[in-house]
């Protein structure tokens, strides 16, 4: 039998102004009769911690996805982490000193951005916002909180061609904690 890896599985649009309703209770009777171990969710907003033999993180976002549409109906982007993968995120937080945390958000990437899409998107300007671009992240700070942040997901994928999930960082903390502890 081949070792248990843990993922975490980050759903973009889920339960979010009343659309793609989709309860994790449901989510999670669906990963186990996918041969998912160890689930656990955080939140309704789709963040899923589980347990998979399984290495390839591009089969497991396929699978997760063509789930949600066969039993749901929605085509709902699934984004697939390691607890490794968010901590190097979290240490390497431009942002980290900010003043106020809670103005803290991560644009998760699907896979490193292009070097014409991310030189013509750092040049990109917001009021009131800053943002720094790696290969998995945009680490955002908005300084008014993302309720009135310009520098939405959807600008970010649209900008660098590539699908990305925002996600604060409690959640993000709560995601680590998750892989650390199970």
């Amino acid at each position: 039998m081949n070792q248990l890896k843990s993922y975490i599985a980050f759903l973009r649009g889920v339960n979010v102004g009343g659309h793609n309703k989709l309860k994790m209770s449901d989510l999670k009777i669906g990963l186990s009769i996918l041969g998912y171990k160890n689930i656990a969710t955080y939140i309704q907003s789709g963040n899923v911690f589980f347990k998979s033999e399984n290495e390839d993180k591009l089969h497991l976002q396929d699978e997760i996805e063509s789930f949600i549409f066969q039993k749901f109906g929605y085509e709902i982007p699934v984004l697939i982490k390691t607890g490794e993968e968010l901590q190097h995120i979290l240490d390497n937080n431009p942002f980290a000193n900010a003043i106020n945390q809670k103005n803290l958000y991560f644009a998760l990437l699907a896979k490193p951005p292009g070097m014409a899409e991310k030189r013509n998107f750092v040049k990109l300007k917001f009021e009131n916002e800053e943002f720094f671009v790696t290969d998995q992240c945009v680490y955002l700070n908005c300084h008014l909180g993302a309720g009135k942040a310009k520098l939405t997901n959807n600008v970010i994928e649209k900008e660098l061609k590539i699908r990305a999930t925002t996600r604060n960082l409690n959640t993000m903390d709560k995601m680590i904690a998750f892989s650390q502890n199970s």
